[in-house]
């Protein structure tokens, strides 16, 4: 008789890996036991003549919730068990595995909701199974069981306790559940007034569709966080909630029905359908159709629209109620700051945004964003990691000698832990001139850091002394006596590329974003680097250009604009006085700076604010990246004309020219990005030769402009160079702490 330890490494807690264990087990007529243990990975011990066969089984066949990345088998001695069990959970970490993220409402459980024969979960707006629903949002603690989660709140029922005990009842997707529930027993939905005054209504949920459908505007609690749903169809629906929201232009994201309604409003090819419908459900940002139903409010100045489709059966019931089952489903906060968890944020922050609130009491225990996805060349592209794959794992190519933790950067940022070969991001955390960001990001750290264990920790930040991130670090490591290390901003996009991509040797990177901390003082971001490991060598970068007020020159693009013109045309063009908010004074302060500047910057952020100003594309930054964002959707279908320039500032004097000779916004626009990458592409091809590396990785905020990956590719492709895309992290600070993490491993 044959038996083993087994532990199993992956997505195995929270997603019906103990009773589908038990019940293979029992299958094959084998013995033992199968137990979770603190660090999320799961136990098993086997013994029985079928031993070897229930390993194999495992291996290869099992529920696609369950991510088995890992299987530690060990030979063990017989115990003699009489029988297969599940046994309680233990506290101790023997093989660190995955937390598992929430995940969308699945098909069975739906059509449960739907038509289903039980009256239990008939119109059920929580229904979920062991492989679907809130899984990170709801964790207090690991192992994942149901008292160390927001569902201990809610006893079971004696025919919820039925099925969760018995195998022949419950089935693999109820049995040993930790959250099961029913509408005997589950959380409860209410309709409030802003002052938290409850409406009379026989179903909160449908009233709430109706009112939706009136032109209200809801918030509506979900799985990470509370949303904004308003009518989408509807011009001055959302013009006022942009009014209310104070955000002028930022776009929406819409909540679809079904893969048929989204097709009503955006291009869906088979790669965006697949990445819709999966379990993730991300918004994807997709083409626009011509005659879509959706107000050009929802997303003004762009070609994209962000759509992505319900993961929770109460979402998908709103929807089906709203009348054109479809809505604008935003992030439930006030501009600047992190979207609502509870009704006393709502109550307090929201009050005089929305008009009514659609609240449960299923606690959220963390605050988790939905994730945003683009296509950039071919790639499927995070903007935002968070719902459906934070804080799942990613695999690095290399190993660290010590755990980590990683503060990232300051804007639209996450943080990490990291051990062995593993870099756990945190979910999306946002823009750390929010206190409670900041906050966030430090009780995320240090949850994470509890959870897997980790002591004698190195961390890891940015080298700009002014982020909120690095001050965070310096804290830690008074507190705990850590030792503190600091990455350039640029390396750790660069190495952020590398362990995205599996690279583990001396490579070339692009990192292209708005701005980063340079070594000489000034402001980086359109940079060519060498890379091995801890080291880095600029070998190119973008010419130097004024950035006339700092920062400020980030939210006025025509300063820019008027330092280009001064820089590559030796002209500062008096119109440019009508688009700053100081008129011909503001110009007059520009040009006194441009004669004596104070900041200087390389950053291909910038170069695109000046030529989306120059062309009348966008005058002001009202969120992150706008104008750029704006100067590529200008682009979309535009043709090449032939530029000729060898820098940035070259480049800015042909567009000038062209759009003085006549040529269309969308062919300069177009013509002006591509040849940027181009231009990026062939210094990286030039540094590859002389320093005899064969990849190219891409990295930063402006990695995910599609015309400028594809100019950079097309000279990476032909210079025979393998290029390196992020796929797994964002390319923008998002995915900076990855590379801080990655840094480490070379130390």
């Amino acid at each position: 008789m044959d038996a083993f330890r087994i532990y199993a490494v992956g997505i195995v807690q929270g997603v019906g890996f103990r009773p589908y264990v038990k019940m293979l087990a029992d299958s094959l007529g084998v013995r033992g036991y199968v137990k979770n243990l603190g660090g999320g990975e799961v136990e098993i011990f086997v013994e029985g003549e079928r031993a070897r066969e229930f390993i194999d089984a495992l291996r290869d066949r099992r529920p696609r919730a369950i991510v088995l990345e890992e299987l530690v088998v060990e030979r063990a001695e017989p115990r003699g068990y009489a029988a297969f069990e599940i046994l309680k959970s233990g506290e101790e970490a023997r093989a660190p595995s995955n937390i598992p993220p929430d995940m969308a409402i699945c098909d069975e459980c739906l059509r449960e909701v739907l038509e289903g024969g039980d009256e239990r979960r008939r119109g059920y707006y929580f229904n979920s199974c062991s492989f679907c629903g809130p899984r990170f949002s709801v964790i207090r603690r690991l192992p994942y069981d149901r008292e160390n989660t927001s569902w201990a709140a809610f006893p079971m029922c004696p025919r919820c306790r039925e099925e969760y005990s018995t195998p022949a009842v419950g089935g693999l997707r109820r049995y040993f559940y930790q959250g099961i529930s029913c509408r005997r027993d589950g959380p409860r939905v209410r309709l409030l007034e802003p002052t938290g005054r409850a409406v009379d209504a026989d179903d909160p949920v449908l009233e709430a569709a109706r009112l939706v459908s009136g032109g209200f505007i809801v918030a509506v609690k979900g799985v990470g966080g509370y949303h904004i749903f308003a009518k989408a169809s509807d011009d001055s629906v959302v013009a006022e909630l942009r009014r209310r929201k104070r955000r002028p232009s930022q776009p929406f994201a819409i909540m679809a029905l079904d893969l048929e309604t989204a097709r009503r409003l955006a291009v869906v090819d088979e790669g965006s359908a697949e990445l819709l419908a999966s379990p993730q459900r991300p918004i994807v940002l997709l083409p626009k159709r011509e005659d879509s139903p959706a107000s050009p409010l929802v997303s003004p100045g762009l070609d994209r629209e962000g759509v992505f489709l319900p993961y929770t059966a109460l979402q998908y019931i709103l929807l089906s109620n709203i009348d054109d089952r479809f809505a604008i489903a935003t992030s439930g906060n006030i501009h600047g700051e992190p979207m609502c968890t509870d009704l006393k944020c709502v109550l307090e922050r929201l009050r005089g945004v929305v008009d009514y609130v659609l609240d449960h009491n299923l606690e959220i225990v963390h605050r988790v964003d939905d994730s945003v996805v683009r296509f950039t060349n071919g790639v499927a592209t995070f903007l935002r990691r968070s719902r459906g794959y934070a804080p799942a794992w990613i695999k690095m190519p290399r190993r660290l000698e010590k755990p980590v933790v990683a503060f990232g950067a300051d804007l639209q940022t996450a943080g990490a832990v990291a051990f062995d070969d593993k870099a756990v991001l945190t979910q999306y955390i946002g823009d750390l001139d929010s206190f409670q960001a900041l906050d966030d990001l430090d009780r995320e750290l240090r949850w994470l850091a509890d959870v897997y264990k980790l002591r004698d920790f190195l961390l890891v930040c940015d080298k700009n002394p002014a982020y909120n991130s690095v001050r965070l670090c310096r804290e830690w490591g008074e507190e705990f006596g850590a030792e503190v290390r600091q990455v350039q901003h640029h390396h750790a996009h660069a190495l952020a590329a590398a362990a995205d991509g599996g690279v583990d040797e001396p490579f070339v990177a692009v990192a292209i974003d708005g701005v980063g901390y340079g070594e000489d003082g000034a402001a980086w971001g359109g940079e060519v680097l060498y890379v091995e490991g801890t080291r880095y060598v600029r070998e190119k970068h973008l010419p130097y250009v004024p950035m006339p007020g700092g920062d400020l020159a980030a939210f006025r693009p025509a300063r820019m604009t008027a330092a280009y013109f001064h820089k590559a045309l030796g002209e500062i063009p008096r119109g440019l006085a009508l688009y700053l908010p100081g008129g011909e004074a503001e110009l007059a302060l520009v040009e006194r700076e441009l004669k004596s500047p104070r900041t200087w910057t390389s950053s291909a952020g910038r170069f695109l604010d000046a030529v989306a100003a120059a062309l009348g594309v966008a005058w002001e930054r009202t969120y992150e990246g706008e104008p750029a964002i704006k100067l590529e959707a200008a682009a979309r279908g535009g043709s090449g004309l032939q530029f000729h320039a060898e820098d940035q500032v070259e480049l800015f004097a042909e567009a000038v020219e062209a759009a003085r000779g006549g040529a269309s916004v969308r062919d300069v626009a177009y013509s002006v990005q591509l040849r940027l990458g181009q231009i990026l592409g062939a210094w990286a091809c030039d540094a590859a030769a002389r320093r005899g590396v064969g990849v190219v990785a891409v990295s930063g905020g402006a990695a995910v402009n599609d015309i400028i990956l594809r100019g950079i590719a097309e000279e990476v492709s032909r210079c025979g160079l393998r290029l390196v895309q992020h796929r797994r992290a964002p390319p923008g600070d998002g995915g900076i702490a990855l590379g801080q993490v990655y840094y480490a491993t070379y130390l």
